[in-house]
């Protein structure tokens, strides 16, 4: 498993402390004789005693420091290294912060690790700690002191030992305090700014899950309101349908009946009686079809041509206007959908003449022209004003507003001329999508 990176501090700031004071102690002791008399070797053992003991009682007061930080909910869930070695979550912190044993435990380390420099410069090696720990268990202005002491004796070792002797050593002193301070000073800054991006960090990171988590409810909601306005379309669809066949055919049926009730005759009366039972066989089709897949029963077995044929010749003797039906262009075999449009289009446009015109004559022309379908219905009757056209209401029919949704719904058009006296023609444009 791959180690982190805070997981490698957590080692080195347990592992570290020893390394670099049995280092140090290793090289003060065999340059003891260089730098120190007997009985400061003596004061340096009782002062490396003290330090192992201290970091003893640090290493194994950490994971417990770390713990109730995170029982306070101060801290997120991590890694941290415990007494034993063993992984702990205790967040993303490898040492407390903000404690009082963490302040005491630094300023007593340092202390002793400077008292050892005194002694001997090499124990600088275990006062060099103090740079990595400074920051994370100090605050901010006890943390710059912190880091100051640390390279005051850095320096001081650097320059020959504490305290300098000689002109030429506090020379030496005075400029090697400055590199490291200076050194202090650019590692503080780029802490900074890590931090600052580690800031930004998180903040583009929040700042995406949020645009993810908006995305997520807007993606949810455009699901509804695309169910909604499928379900809203499906139900106007359906509308429509039942509006061209089921209720054309019982508005069929009701005028055969009323010229039955209306007539003496008996053998006009069994024509539009035979009428009205033909119409009511259709409608009855029509509903079973509606029921399946809503294709028009009239396209079942005929194409697009000869369904228009049938359709204008029973709706010709029903209503007894005299219609021409006329096919212009190569004849092609439409997809399903587009047949059926053209086709409820041609029967509402002739239910409305039928209703409305008053017409004597009527015309039906339907053109192939290349990549476009055209259906043209046209009638001589009073005409009206589209503009002044009432809206669809609970009682009307569907009329032009059925037909332009459904033409709308394969990409095509219905466009309407007409005036009041001078009868009126109904275009449908839609495009020409072969049967597959």
């Amino acid at each position: 498993m791959a180690t982190t990176l805070e997981e490698r501090w957590a080692q080195f700031l347990r592992y570290g402390p020893y390394a670099m004071l049995g280092l140090a102690t290793l090289i003060g002791a065999v340059s003891a004789h260089l730098f120190m008399s007997r009985r400061e070797m003596y004061a340096a053992g009782v002062l490396f005693l003290a330090s192992l003991a201290l970091q003893v009682w640090w290493t194994r007061a950490v994971p417990r420091l770390l713990a109730k930080e995170s029982a306070d909910g101060r801290s997120e869930a991590g890694s941290c290294v415990d007494a034993a070695g063993a992984g702990s979550a205790f967040g993303d912190r490898v040492l407390p912060e903000g404690t009082t044993a963490g302040r005491v435990y630094f300023v007593v380390r340092t202390a002793l690790a400077f008292a050892l420099t005194w002694l001997n410069p090499f124990f600088s090696i275990y006062a060099s700690i103090g740079y990595f720990e400074a920051g994370r268990l100090l605050p901010p202005r006890a943390a710059r002191a912190g880091l100051l002491v640390t390279a005051v004796t850095l320096a001081g070792s650097q320059s020959g030992g504490l305290p300098p002797t000689s002109l030429i050593q506090w020379v030496a002193f005075g400029v090697l305090l400055a590199v490291n301070v200076a050194c202090v000073i650019s590692m503080m800054h780029l802490e900074e700014k890590e931090a600052e991006r580690t800031v930004e960090k998180a903040e583009k990171t929040a700042a995406l899950e949020r645009a993810l988590a908006e995305n997520a409810a807007l993606h949810t909601q455009l699901l509804v309101q695309a169910r909604e306005a499928g379900v809203a379309d499906e139900r106007r669809r359906l509308a429509a349908e039942i509006h061209d066949t089921i209720a054309q055919g019982l508005t069929g049926i009701i005028a055969q009946l009323q010229v039955v009730t209306s007539t003496t005759d008996p053998d006009l009366a069994r024509e539009h009686l035979d009428r009205a039972q033909a119409l009511a066989r259709q409608s009855l089709g029509e509903a079973r079809r509606s029921v399946h897949n809503l294709s028009p029963a009239a396209l079942e077995e005929d194409t697009l041509p000869e369904a228009l044929k049938t359709t204008v010749t029973e709706w010709s003797e029903r209503t007894g206007v005299a219609v021409q039906f006329t096919v212009t262009g190569t004849e092609e075999t439409l997809h399903d959908e587009v047949a059926a449009t053209l086709l409820r289009i041609a029967q509402e446009a002739l239910a409305n003449t039928a209703k409305h015109a008053h017409a004597t004559r009527a015309g039906i022309t339907l053109s192939f022209m290349g990549d476009e379908v055209t259906l043209d219905v046209r009638d001589d009757g009073h005409g009206f004003d589209p503009l002044a056209v009432a809206p669809r209401n609970g009682t009307g029919g569907f009329g032009l507003d059925g037909m332009r949704a459904r033409a709308e719904r394969v990409a095509g058009a219905v466009a309407v001329e007409s005036e009041p006296g001078q009868g009126t023609a109904i275009s449908a444009r839609v495009p020409l999508v072969r049967h597959d």
